[in-house]
């Protein structure tokens, strides 16, 4: 199984340098997020020594047992899934990154939470293009509202942006909502020139390459690396 993973992680980056070099950009600058929904410590390991650093959680129930596990191995931690605001405070202390900011009141709850703790929580705003009521996120048409009123915020800074895009078989079919965000992240830096938005999280097993082509920074990849996850 250790091997079966680390072939995994081998072609994953492969994709990432292949896709990168199609528009001329270094490999480097593209992030490989593993996605451990379900997936037991053991194999965590397992991609951690296959040169896996940035881990990525859905649950911060999951992340918290997770952490406490893989503590001494100096993994870089991010939430890539729906954050309620009822947990914020313990996101704040778990996470480097959370991908998914989607409101007013969640941003002014992790600002509060960093602030007690004496830290700054990084985010990214999670977009929903797709105007798919099942999935958080922004409308398009906040997004620029909502970063004029993380502004405000001390102890919250908005890294950039990240989308799920609706699921399309041939992975070409979400090169469109990829394009967009993007070009909201473009006139969004435009607007608010002080924002660092240098983050774009798209693109997962399927549809990576077009994530990259599309300018992604962060690839968040869980089936490709570690097979279909359990449901749960």
């Amino acid at each position: 199984m250790a091997e079966a993973i680390r072939d995994r992680v081998e072609e994953v980056r492969r994709r990432i340098a292949e896709a990168a070099c199609q528009v001329r950009r270094e490999p480097g600058e593209v992030e490989l997020v593993a996605v451990t929904k379900t997936v037991p410590v053991s194999r965590i390991r397992e991609a951690l020594s296959a040169g896996i650093t940035t881990l990525g959680e859905n649950r911060v129930q999951e992340a918290r047992e997770k952490i406490g596990l893989l503590s001494s191995l100096g993994v870089t931690w991010h939430l890539v899934g729906h954050l309620q605001t009822n947990k914020s405070q313990l996101a704040v202390g778990l996470f480097d990154l959370i991908h998914s900011l989607d409101s007013l009141k969640l941003a002014a709850s992790l600002n509060r939470h960093a602030a007690a703790m004496g830290k700054r929580v990084r985010v990214l705003v999670e977009v929903n293009l797709g105007g798919e009521p099942a999935k958080s996120g922004v409308p398009e048409n906040e997004l620029l509202p909502l970063l004029q009123a993380c502004r405000t915020f001390d102890h919250l800074t908005v890294d950039g942006l990240m989308t799920i895009p609706p699921f399309r078989r041939d992975p070409r079919d979400v090169r469109p909502f990829f394009q967009r965000l993007r070009a909201l992240r473009d006139r969004a830096a435009d607007t608010y020139p002080h924002l660092h938005l240098r983050h774009l999280s798209m693109g997962m097993s399927h549809d990576l390459e077009i994530g990259i082509e599309e300018g992604a920074t962060l690839v968040r990849i869980g089936t490709a690396i570690f097979g279909e996850r359990v449901q749960g």
